[in-house]
């Protein structure tokens, strides 16, 4: 009985310690807190109550101040726009009674992005944000980490993010081929990871087992019959608005053309991995294309001077000139813009290979007597063959 007794006492002895050790510890938290929010300034009505983290450094101040900015300025924190970031943002107008201000500062990161290194000064804290900030594209499924530098010489700063680049593979999924990006291995787990479950039908232009290579084509088509959808592009059009007050050969785009989009859905016949058939059973139109307008000049300013004059600078001897007048008075009357299907200029001559001797054919009559001249002399020998060709059979 005298045991039980005494360690039933001992008992509540523990109890009544534990106690009091629990109180103690709360009462100096308390106390502690209150000490801290004694060391704050106290607010008084229409003031509020703002505290400033600064690399490791805290301050709190009372003021009226109806910005961050006039905060800051008051508090005198000098700000880098440039670089710094302050959150909430500089202008961000004060309307509550407490405020938090955190500072970031801009300080010199190596990215290391494969073989390829850079160095910026920058005061984003995420590796996305950091990435934007150099201008580098982050993709989702690449890989980023963000550390204190080991070596300051190699690297020239303290800290160091690193880059690891998905690889990219040409993936065709029955009949429509996109780019994915992917850390897998083997083209078994590029599969699992995409969520891309065969079906018995199904026929995989590599193996599993296959180890990815970047930029690698991994094909997976159905057997027999199957409807595929592709989006294709939308030719725009080109609408070309005439200008009698500008020279023939001028030409200014006023609207850029956008090609369109839409889904169009085949039917294929697959065997063996070979499109056997398609018919195209179904067309949906889901960005319409954006016409380009162009202006065109249709003036045309001649060179002064008389058909002899023409003729003279184009180095026609003047035994010539009878046999030309004639050609071109039958062919176009000397119209240089004179069109016929395909065939334009003074002595009717394809219109492609007529501009590209002659860029401004239609206001360059000389250029086109050039032409017209290696014409006669290369077919009949001289302009007096070309003559009497045209009188035998009418044309040249």
């Amino acid at each position: 009985m005298g045991i039980r007794l005494q360690a039933k006492h001992y008992s509540k002895k523990i109890t009544f310690v534990s106690g009091a050790i629990l109180v103690l510890v709360g009462g100096l938290f308390f106390v502690n807190q209150a000490l801290a929010d004694a060391t704050k300034p106290a607010a008084k009505a229409g003031e509020k109550l703002v505290t400033i983290y600064d690399r490791g450094t805290e301050k709190t101040i009372v003021t009226k101040a109806r910005t961050i900015r006039e905060a800051l300025k008051l508090a005198k924190f000098s700000i880098d726009e440039r670089q710094d970031v302050v959150e909430p943002s500089l202008d961000s107008e004060m309307v509550a009674e407490k405020y938090n201000i955190n500072i970031f500062r801009a300080r010199p990161i190596t990215i290391v992005d494969g073989n390829k290194r850079l160095k910026i000064t920058t005061a984003e804290q995420t590796p996305a944000l950091i990435a934007k900030a150099a201008g580098i594209e982050v993709f989702e499924e690449d890989k980023t980490t963000l550390s204190n530098s080991d070596n300051m010489a190699v690297d020239g700063a303290n800290m160091v993010m690193k880059i690891d680049r998905a690889s990219m593979v040409n993936f065709v999924l029955y009949g429509k081929e996109s780019v994915i990006r992917t850390h897998a291995k083997t083209v078994g787990e590029l599969l699992k990871e995409k969520n891309i479950n065969p079906k018995k039908d199904d026929a995989l232009s590599v193996d599993r087992s296959a180890k990815i290579i970047p930029g690698m084509k991994i094909e997976l088509w159905r057997n027999g019959k199957q409807t595929i959808t592709t989006e294709e592009d939308v030719k725009f059009e080109v609408e070309k608005v005439q200008d009698a007050n500008r020279d023939s050969g001028y030409r200014e785009v006023k609207q850029v053309g956008e090609n369109g989009k839409k889904n169009v859905t085949y039917e294929v016949e697959m065997k063996n991995g070979i499109e056997v058939s398609r018919k195209e059973i179904a067309s949906v139109v889901t960005k319409e294309p954006k016409k380009q307008i162009e202006i065109v000049g249709t003036k045309v300013s001649l060179p002064s001077g008389s058909h002899s004059d023409w003729m003279s600078v184009a180095g026609i001897s003047p035994d010539d000139y009878g046999y030309v007048n004639f050609i071109f008075t039958k062919e176009s009357t000397w119209r240089t813009t004179a069109r016929n299907g395909q065939y334009a200029g003074l002595g009717q001559t394809d219109i492609n290979k007529l501009s590209q001797a002659c860029p401004n054919w239609q206001s360059d009559p000389v250029c086109q007597i050039r032409v017209f001249n290696n014409y006669a002399v290369s077919r009949y020998g001289s302009w007096a063959g070309a003559y009497n060709a045209w009188n035998r059979q009418k044309w040249w």
